[in-house]
């Protein structure tokens, strides 16, 4: 990686680095369960107007706060 010219630089607007990892890691998610994510969808769905419903909101908050704004 010693001739990659991005590999430790951030450029203008973009990360370049956690691009590219968001990006593989998007390819690996869809690699192994691209043909669920309608059911995961439902799944989902279902889970947040379950019991469960309001331990997500919960731990979407707390993974907002930590957010950068």
């Amino acid at each position: 990686m010693a001739d990659d010219p991005l590999a430790n630089a951030e450029k203008g607007e973009g990360n370049y680095k956690a691009t590219r990892d968001y990006n593989e890691r998007t390819e690996k998610f869809l690699d192994e369960k691209g043909n669920k994510v309608e059911q995961l969808a439902k799944d989902a769905a279902r889970a947040i107007d379950s019991d469960e419903g309001a331990e997500l909101d919960r731990a979407e908050a707390e993974g907002k706060s930590h957010a950068k704004s």
